[in-house]
């Protein structure tokens, strides 16, 4: 046990829940982000069937499932490295001798950057799918 104060021991768990908290949030938001836009992607595939009578092509690397998952996945391992790191804070502040590690920040920092990147090329190939001039429309307009 530590000579610090009870209170200021007390302020530090409460920070450190806190944090906790926030990766929580932050973790369940990647799993529904992910959520969605694995079945928002499907949806609108399914939707583009309907619509033309046709098979869309899909890339078999940057979809919008893959990219749903690996959100979801991540968020999952976020949930773990928060926790993970909420008891080694914990018994950091026990001891009295908490030093900060932004090691983890900068991975999930690049984690989320590299999943935005991977994004990008789901806007463009869907852009450039919707404007091939071979579809043919079976529908009648009378």
């Amino acid at each position: 046990m530590n000579k610090t104060p009870k209170i200021d021991r007390q302020r530090e768990h409460q920070a450190n829940e806190r944090t906790f908290l926030a990766w929580l949030r932050t973790s369940i938001a990647l799993i529904g982000f992910g959520f969605a836009i694995a079945r928002f992607g499907l949806f609108l595939r399914q939707l583009d069937v309907a619509l033309t009578q046709q098979e869309s092509k899909v890339h078999p690397f940057f979809n919008s499932e893959n990219l749903g998952v690996a959100l979801v996945i991540f968020g999952i391992v976020a949930i773990a490295l928060a926790a993970w790191r909420y008891n080694r804070v914990y018994w950091q502040i026990e001891r009295g001798n908490y030093r900060p590690n932004r090691l983890l920040i900068w991975i999930m920092t690049g984690v989320v950057m590299t999943l935005g990147f991977l994004s990008i090329p789901l806007l463009l190939l869907r852009e450039q799918v919707n404007s091939l001039p071979n579809r043919s429309h079976p529908r009648n307009f009378n």
